[in-house]
């Protein structure tokens, strides 16, 4: 695999660009490998490659019934923050957010992280109050946030209405090392580090069932034949239900859809992340003028991956209050990705009670951020068996003994 650098822009420029080799190979799937992990977003390349570079095991398939990034890892809004309350939390959230800072280098392919800072408005007493507590356990944990007064807030985001008619500005929480990435190149630049190791990324290769044999994994049924395996990572989000059920054991999770839009792109005006819980948005402006925009999950299991105008009014109508500007523009897409949800909006990267057998599942809202620390403590967790420090809390044994990581109020409405 050829480096990406200025000089080799230069080179193939000279030669009308056509000595760029493919980013990653798609190779036929072999009979047997070591690893397969079962997803081909985001976190699921993250672990192959994380196998890879930090346990030195690359005789891995990475299977994916679509295309690489079509799911979640494409339909996300790109928020990266790790201002969390609970102490796991804040911590597999800072280590992806770090793991995002060095990226581009690490991988030599422009993930396009942007460090425009995160603030989540308070718009009751009671927001005020619980972002106060946040940023004290953020001190603690290492976490750089603030609790800022609304006349910072309206400097930091001009053109916001801190005066709304119901619920005005009081506050935010302001993580100022937070901020957005390129999805599609986070996903394009693990797969190259991946290919680029000798991995092998079958698309279009779905499983369509969990072979075992003495309570342990054994190999996987696709679409394209058998599988062998000695280790089974599922990596699925809203569909890990699915596999799981074809392993034999169930998931505490539910799988809604989560919605988002954008607007026709317009001048600079917003150069951070806005998130309000209280009114159920947040917004921010992609490099291309866009204003990004989301609210919360659907109220109602589901499986689509369309939007509905029930949410565009409920989400627009929110934002409008305390951006009026916005009631101006014109929506240019809308869309919908899958999320799978726990009791405690918190993940679960855990064994399984099939033997060799592991699962990352249950990010619900906040998937997109977690990538580099979620595919950090997986790849931990398949290469030793047991779960790392990062990875030791959100086992799925924590639901049986009712040990549970409430980030409801981070996780469960907004990014």
């Amino acid at each position: 695999m050829r480096r990406y650098s200025a000089f080799a822009i230069a080179r193939e420029a000279l030669r009308h660009h056509q000595g760029w080799e493919r980013a990653w190979r798609s190779p036929e799937p072999k009979k047997r490998y070591k690893v397969i992990v079962i997803g081909a977003g985001g976190h699921g390349l993250a672990t192959a490659y994380y196998l890879g570079k930090n346990h030195g095991i690359r005789d891995i398939a990475v299977l994916d019934k679509g295309w690489l990034g079509g799911g979640n890892t494409g339909r996300n809004t790109t928020i990266i923050r790790s201002n969390y309350l609970q102490d796991p939390s804040a911590a597999i959230y800072e280590k992806a957010r770090s793991l995002y800072e060095t990226f581009s280098l690490d991988l030599n392919y422009n993930g396009m992280f942007s460090q425009r800072g995160v603030l989540m408005l308070a718009q009751t007493h009671h927001e005020v109050r619980g972002y106060q507590r946040t940023a004290h356990a953020n001190a603690l944990q290492g976490v750089e946030t603030e609790f800022v007064g609304p006349e910072r807030v309206k400097e930091i985001v001009p053109i916001i209405n801190i005066e709304g008619p119901r619920y005005p500005v009081l506050g935010g929480l302001w993580q100022p090392r937070g901020g957005t990435a390129r999805h599609d190149a986070i996903a394009w630049g693990y797969a190259r580090a991946c290919s680029g190791m000798g991995m092998d990324i079958i698309q279009k290769c779905a499983v369509t069932g969990v072979r075992s044999e003495g309570g342990k994994v054994t190999g996987v049924t696709t679409t394209r034949g058998d599988i062998d395996c000695e280790k089974l990572a599922i990596v699925v989000a809203g569909h890990s239900g699915h596999l799981a059920d074809m392993a034999g054991f169930r998931l505490p999770i539910e799988s809604v859809a989560l919605q988002a839009l954008v607007s026709e792109p317009i001048k600079p005006c917003m150069d951070c992340v806005v998130m309000a819980n209280t009114v159920h948005g947040y917004m921010s402006q992609s490099d291309k003028g866009e204003m990004v925009i989301g609210g919360g999950a659907d109220g109602h299991n589901n499986y689509t991956q369309r939007g509905s105008f029930l949410h565009v009014e409920e989400t627009v109508r929110a934002l409008v209050e305390t951006f009026p500007m916005i009631s101006r523009l014109k929506m240019l897409r809308h869309w919908g990705g899958i999320v799978d949800m726990t009791g405690d909006r918190s993940p679960i990267l855990s064994k399984t009670p099939l033997g060799n057998c592991f699962i990352n599942c249950g990010w619900g809202t906040g998937g997109f951020k977690a990538i580099p620390g979620s595919g950090w403590a997986m790849a931990e967790l398949v290469a030793k068996g047991e779960p790392g420090p990062l990875a030791a809390e959100f086992g799925l044994d924590r639901f049986r003994e009712g040990r549970f990581i409430d980030e409801s109020v981070a996780a469960g409405v907004a990014h």
